[in-house]
């Protein structure tokens, strides 16, 4: 049974559901064909992943391939409690209520892994985690699973390095139709998004400091520079920081952004990058918000320590004010993962790829069962061209393709 804030919200969630839908076609094209063939037949699928429309409407799919689904949120302040009711009156059972306290969340990733999943998805780790954690889910093996996320791959790795991976794992994250687009493109505009609309405060002129330059920090400065922003990166890999300067950006430690910046910005998957002493440098109602995958970016222990006093100052934003200064540090969504606790994630188009990936790489999973090993797998090529020649399918657009003396020339043949 579906545990839910109110069934009485399954109209608009559904709604929500239909809207995307219109907007994923190569999910959709993929779809019919998955259902066509029944690939999930007989199979349990379990994910945990953010629970909004999007989402939805890839359990819609795998559902309608055959599969018994079973979903639950990866951050419960990115649940949106009428997507997660339409959900399950289509048939999808779900474990999500926005806003639930660790142990309830920890409660639905358990409530997922007790209905013996045969695959899963998801988005960060967590699943994996909660799983590992209880031996008794290993009498229950898992096919093998999806991640999504850059952070997600990072602990998947360490498990990997340790050989402590209990199952087959597949590297979303790093297909080239999944971080060259939803990493870059995706977090970019969705991040920007969700920060406009919490704060209602003008981007051009402002000094905008964006702490890490992989793809995801690409997306969050180009879109910062396109509205007219000057932008700061800060980093600790220096080829990444080269690559930021020769872009265009300004490059320095985050001591010497700290007194600068209007806007920061988090996107390292890594701990610790705002710290007590980056605090007592900050301008009066400068704005600190986090698009890593965890809420450990900023370190909001030691700003309540600094802080005398901690208030709401509109929705989703609490204001802390410093003890040293006076100063008011403006911190948004609670330091989670901004542009889906405080808005609607990445656009639809964007997600199209980012899920026909994870569609066919658990169809990859099932159809291989027998000859994977407690490895990370990357996507093979011909999925990654497959979802991409598709896509170009769904966008009306034709591009050249080599001649049989130029596959010659190229050795290819």
């Amino acid at each position: 049974m579906s545990i839910v804030k109110d069934m009485n919200l399954a109209a608009r969630g559904r709604q929500k559901i239909a809207w995307v839908k219109d907007f994923m076609p190569t999910l959709t094209e993929i779809g019919r064909e998955l259902a066509a063939e029944q690939t999930f037949a007989g199979l349990k699928i379990g994910m945990s992943i953010h629970m909004e429309a999007k989402t939805a409407y890839l359990a819609t799919i795998l559902k309608a391939a055959g599969a018994r689904v079973y979903a639950t949120g990866c951050n419960s302040l990115s649940t949106q409690d009428d997507v997660a009711a339409g959900l399950a009156s289509l048939g999808v059972e779900v474990y999500a209520i926005h806003g639930v306290g660790r142990d309830e969340y920890r409660h639905h990733l358990r409530l997922v892994l007790e209905n013996k999943p045969d695959l899963i998805i998801d988005d960060g780790g967590d699943l994996l985690e909660v799983y590992r954690t209880f031996p008794s889910y290993a009498q229950f093996p898992i096919i093998g699973g999806c991640e999504e996320t850059t952070t997600g791959i990072m602990r998947l790795r360490q498990l990997e390095r340790t050989n402590t991976l209990p199952f087959p794992m597949m590297d979303i994250n790093d297909a080239d139709c999944k971080h060259l687009y939803d990493n870059r493109y995706g977090t970019g505009q969705s991040v920007w998004d969700a920060i406009m609309h919490t704060t209602n405060v003008l981007v051009a002129g402002k000094t905008v400091v964006v702490a890490g330059y992989g793809w995801c920090g690409r997306g969050v400065a180009m879109r910062a520079r396109g509205m007219g922003a000057r932008v700061i990166v800060t980093e600790i890999n220096p080829v990444k920081a080269i690559e930021a300067n020769l872009d265009g950006f300004d490059v320095m430690s985050m001591n010497k952004a700290a007194q600068l910046g209007d806007y920061f910005i988090t996107v390292t998957g890594c701990k610790d990058v705002i710290t007590d002493s980056h605090f007592l440098l900050m301008k009066d109602n400068a704005f600190l918000a986090n698009a890593g995958h965890f809420d450990v970016e900023i370190n909001l222990k030691q700003l309540r320590e600094q802080s005398r006093s901690v208030a709401y100052r509109r929705d989703n934003i609490l204001g802390y004010t410093l003890k040293y200064n006076n100063h008011t540090l403006n911190v948004l969504a609670g330091g989670r993962l901004v542009n889906l606790a405080g808005g609607n994630g990445h656009p639809a188009e964007i997600m199209d790829m980012s899920f026909s990936l994870q569609s066919l790489g658990l169809k990859y999973l099932a159809q291989h069962r027998d000859q994977l090993e407690r490895k990370v797998y990357n996507v093979p090529t011909d999925i990654d061209q497959f979802v991409a020649w598709r896509k170009l399918r769904a966008m009306d657009i034709t591009i050249d393709e080599l001649t049989i003396a130029q596959r010659s020339y190229l050795g290819l043949d």
